[in-house]
């Protein structure tokens, strides 16, 4: 009896073991991915391209990774907790669309896939090709689309002389991108540059037309704050009465006269791509940061007819889309 009991109790382990091996696995860890972003809302064009990135590559919100948003809502003095909160909990990898700088220095280990300007000149990565420490990602190439933009403006409209460029003093940034418009100024020749700035969404809805007094037109720098409130830049500047040029397309879909730029959703569709090779392995040290290949010009005819402005027929040949 002793003899079978102990068969029994064999073949009864046995069992036990086939089921945990078979349908009573321990669960996989789901990866948690953080977004750091200065956004009003994660149900955004550029999120959404996100998701749709990660459901091509296999991933699905909810089902098997874990998004985790931060939205500081224009307030940039609030991502610096957020990152130390996303650091802490702790994510896999931070998407980083806003606020890079406070999440390089809350975290050297968490992979981090951002959405920069000029990362060389923020000092954040060693090579383009080659990053070296934790962060990767995608560069807006920021300084070189802006000068860009004021030499579209200045051919569409070359009586110009003097351009207001707007920008936002709270990100350092800025002020390169700044720079970078007024040394495509100078090389034009006839055109000098003014700053108006704006740090926040307050000091926008202070600003007046006044405010762009003695400017023949405005360039509006790429800035995550102003994406946010470009209904009310673009209200500002058409009350004004200048023409002027945007870094998306977006601002001219809500009455902006031209925009020129990086079609930012494909971009953050692509963000996808690296932080589906990092959860599979790669080292971010390793993943080139990227540039854009995808950039969008638009025309709003419509605007163009309510300010009493003419847009060359050269111009108009140029665009990937007029708005009529």
């Amino acid at each position: 009896m002793r003899r079978r009991g102990i068969v029994f109790g064999g073949l009864a382990s046995l069992l036990l073991a086939r089921q945990r091996s078979s349908g009573q696995q321990t669960p996989t860890k789901i990866p948690r991915v953080g977004i750091l972003s200065a956004a009003d809302s994660d149900k955004t064009p550029i999120f959404d391209a996100f998701r749709r990135g990660l459901r091509e590559l296999g991933w699905v919100e909810g089902r098997n990774i874990i998004l985790e948003f931060r939205l500081a809502h224009s307030d940039f003095t609030l991502l610096p907790g957020m990152a130390e909160e996303l650091v802490s909990l702790p994510v896999d990898i931070a998407v980083a669309d806003n606020g890079l700088d406070v999440l390089a220095r809350a975290t050297r280990t968490t992979p981090i896939v951002a959405i920069m300007g000029d990362p060389m000149l923020l000092g954040l990565v060693s090579s383009l090709s080659r990053p070296g420490g934790n962060i990767t990602g995608f560069s807006l190439m920021h300084n070189e689309l802006s000068a860009k933009r004021l030499e579209m403006l200045h051919a569409a409209f070359p009586e110009i002389s003097k351009v207001a460029i707007l920008r936002n003093p709270s990100t350092g940034a800025s002020a390169a991108t700044f720079r970078a418009t007024d040394d495509a100024a100078r090389s034009i020749g006839s055109v000098t540059v003014a700053e108006v700035s704006a740090g926040s969404g307050e000091d926008l809805r202070a600003l007046r037309p006044v405010v762009f007094a003695g400017v023949g037109g405005v360039v509006v720098l790429g800035d995550g704050m102003f994406w946010n409130h470009r209904r009310d830049i673009v209200a500002l500047v058409n009350a004004a009465r200048l023409p002027s040029i945007y870094p998306e397309r977006e601002y001219v879909e809500d009455g902006g006269l031209m925009a020129y730029g990086t079609n930012v959703p494909d971009v953050f569709r692509q963000v996808a791509g690296s932080v589906d090779r990092i959860l599979k392995g790669a080292n971010p040290a390793d993943l080139p940061v990227q540039q854009p290949v995808k950039f969008d010009f638009v025309v709003n005819l419509k605007t163009a007819k309510a300010l009493g402005l003419t847009i060359p027929p050269s111009i108009l040949a140029r665009a990937d889309e007029v708005i009529e």
